[in-house]
């Protein structure tokens, strides 16, 4: 691809500094406000364009506020790039910050709905450089429309500043939906998945299976009044389509229906309130899916109060608890801890009748707007939320007799100081037991909990590695890496040594070597091959979990396995919290990497958790195209993780997603938004891979070229 300006000849030390210091002259030139009553409105606000030259050069680089990123269209005419600042405003001054490939020929417009423009401004003898532009206007929306270039490059700004005074009424978010967590009836493929709408980036899109009907939805985080929808849609669009809100995204409520859909960008002014929002399409206008470059959801705030968690660290009462070797100390305050590995149940001895029921004390009255329930599987069938002034006298504000479990977000009305779930039907022969029972509202005396992980910013950088280049033989850096010796789990056949089987090759290489071997003293289970218990293998296990831990980002190592009937070579992610004495699942495990030597054309991406582990953990097998062999080269194994979910990839190509939201619904609580540490290992038998046998070459070696964490 060519860059935005031609490779020039060497400059002269002279015109270097003189182009330094007109460069940072320029910077602060543009930063400078406008004037006492204007207000920079375009920084951070959501930005589209007509294209853009690639993903580092996207829109958002000219509103961030950073003079050294830039957007940088394609090379043709004409281009544009425009800022939604979320409610009609008064634009007083425009400043383009422009990068060599300038316009020579354009115009700055405004509009109330991003489809019928207004010129405030026009000139075709574009200087380029730091244009102020004093201009006068009113819209919500505001534009550079380029005609022509100055140069054969696209169009290219370093920051394009929008100055004035906003409005003070309409609709004010401007795209609530950006970021939020994203789900579709489909997709056409994993480059095309559905959190491509809602990423701010006009160059990626969703986009749907061929077939009626289908739908794209967006989780908000909370109820919120929804004024107005844009739908940025590809050549596939919808000649026939719904929006709809729904507080549960089960029951819906259509605020907009059309069958005349026109495509292209479509601002539609809706009312409603919810806490999701999707576009449910019955009409293709063409023989394709649907297809949406943007879906954005414009709000005026909450549907309720700004609910804030009451139920936190609040003490709880409960019908009955359980505390024994299934369920530890099960006791009502593991239901108010936000911890979603500690649950409440209630007694196996005498708990397991109805009704049963858990309260919570919230300090002093409060209103109550939401409740959250993450039910184990011992969940309510039929149950009411109550709540109370005295914790004596209920009154019921939400009443079901077909509770579905999992996760259940309920949007309620009703105040009291105490709220209670009150079962009256399992679902299961056992008893009730929730991971989390969250309260949201306003009032009451809060705890504010610890505050949650932010996400890695983008663009991610580098933060840990180890690119295993030290000489032959020298075994791992003691300063990342930790040896894990012992027998292994899992009715694994090999005895785990101090690093005997671990150096680097002097080629880049770490090695993990498998040896058939004798480790006097210790106990494995029965070799099938010779009967005796004592471990006739040895290996390597080493983790970085007393150097290194990390919370999100994405974590990636370049990997070549062996093959052999027995060997089972990893790259996976426990909990920290392990270390500490929290057991397994409940600290949570993301296996990234798993082979059996016997079917080495299989690669398998797992996470575990106390909901779902063993045999019973969230993953997916995968294969290499044209089903190669797993063992003949090096790939790339990574998993980019965040708030929202982890996703997959081998080589760069997206294998498996997990979605938080979905598991929570579907599968239990989700327990990774904590940090965890990074391990390596190559295992001999076990209950998954088998034992090997006369056929298993040994030694067997598991080469790493490096591992990488970047946030």
């Amino acid at each position: 691809m060519r860059p935005s300006r031609p490779p020039g000849a060497p400059r002269s030390a002279l015109s270097a500094l003189l182009a330094t210091v007109l460069a940072l002259a320029s910077c602060w030139l543009a930063a400078a406000p406008a004037g006492a009553a204007d207000a920079l409105l375009s920084q951070g606000k959501p930005v589209t364009a007509s294209s853009s030259e690639s993903a580092a050069l996207a829109p958002a680089a000219a509103v961030d506020g950073d003079p050294g990123t830039r957007w940088s269209s394609q090379f043709s005419d004409p281009q544009w790039i425009q800022v939604d600042l979320g409610a009609a405003s008064s634009i007083t001054q425009v400043v383009l910050r422009w990068e060599a490939a300038h316009a020579s020929a354009f115009q700055i417009q405004v509009s109330a709905d991003a489809s019928a423009w207004t010129t405030i401004y026009s000139t075709t003898t574009g200087t380029g450089g730091t244009q102020t532009l004093t201009v006068s206007g009113t819209g919500r929306y505001v534009r550079m429309y380029g005609t022509a270039r100055a140069t054969p490059y696209g169009y290219s700004l370093w920051e394009f500043q929008v100055y004035g005074t906003p409005g003070s009424s309409g609709c004010g978010t401007a795209n609530a939906a950006q970021g939020r967590p994203a789900t579709a009836s489909s997709s056409e493929s994993a480059a095309h998945g559905p959190d491509r709408a809602v990423d701010g980036d006009p160059g990626t899109r969703w986009s749907s299976q061929f077939s009626d009907p289908q739908w794209l939805r967006v989780d908000l985080g909370s109820a919120k009044i929804v004024c107005a929808v844009t739908l940025s849609w590809e050549a596939a669009y919808a000649s026939a389509f719904q929006i709809q809100v729904s507080a549960d995204a089960s029951a819906w409520t259509t605020i907009y229906s059309t069958t005349t859909g026109t495509g292209g960008t479509q601002t539609l002014t809706v009312s409603g309130t919810g806490r999701y929002v999707r576009m449910y399409g019955t009409a293709r206008a063409t023989p394709y899916g649907y297809s949406l470059w943007e879906f954005a959801v414009h709000t005026t705030g909450s549907g309720q109060d700004e609910p804030t968690l009451l139920s936190y660290g609040r003490p709880g009462v409960a019908s009955s608890s359980q505390h024994d070797s299934n369920c530890w100390e099960c006791t009502p305050a593991r239901a108010f801890d936000r911890d979603p590995a500690t649950r409440w149940a209630t007694s196996s001895t005498t708990g397991w009748t109805d009704p049963g029921w858990i309260y919570v004390d919230l300090g002093a009255p409060a209103r109550i707007t939401q409740v959250v329930l993450q039910w184990d599987p011992a969940y309510a069938r039929s149950f009411q939320i109550q709540v109370s002034d005295n914790a004596s006298a209920w009154t019921p504000i939400y009443s079901t007799t077909s509770g579905t479990g999992f996760k259940q977000t309920l949007n309620v009305t009703g105040s009291g100081r105490y709220v209670r779930m009150y079962g009256t039907e399992r679902a299961t022969p056992y008893g009730y037991s929730l991971w989390e029972f969250q309260v949201y509202g306003t009032g009451g005396d809060p705890i504010t909990p610890p505050p949650l992980p932010a996400d890695p910013a983008d663009p991610p950088r580098l933060v840990w590695s180890d690119e295993f280049d030290g000489p032959a033989g020298a075994k791992p850096d003691p300063a990342k890496w930790t040896a894990d010796p012992g027998t292994g789990p899992n009715n694994e056949l090999e005895y785990y040594t101090d690093h005997d089987n671990a150096w680097m090759d002097g080629d880049g290489f770490l090695v993990l070597e498998a040896r058939k071997q004798a480790t006097p003293g210790s106990t494995c289970p029965a070799d099938p091959l010779t009967g005796s218990t004592t471990c006739q293998y040895t290996s390597a296990r080493m983790n970085t979990g007393n150097k290194f831990h990390f919370t999100y980002g994405r974590v990636e190592a370049r990997i070549k396995v062996p093959k052999g009937n027995g060997l089972w070579p990893a790259f996976w992610m426990m909990g920290a919290d392990f270390l500490t004495g929290r057991p397994w699942p409940y600290n949570g495990e993301i296996d990234i990497m798993e082979i059996l030597g016997r079917d080495v054309k299989t690669a398998y991406s797992t996470i575990h958790a106390p909901a779902y582990h063993g045999g019973g953990g969230i993953g997916s097998p995968y294969t290499l195209p044209g089903n190669a062999d797993f063992s003949d080269d090096f790939h790339v194994w990574a998993a980019t993780w965040n708030s929202r979910g982890i996703t997959y990839t081998l080589d760069g190509r997206t294998v498996f997603t997990v979605d938080k939201e979905q598991v929570e619904r579907t599968r239990g609580p989700w327990v990774f938004d904590h940090p965890f540490y990074i391990i390596l290992n190559l295992a001999v038998g076990g209950d998954w891979p088998g034992p090997p046998d006369a056929g298993t070459p040994f030694p067997a070696r598991m080469l790493v070229d490096y591992v990488r964490v970047y946030q």
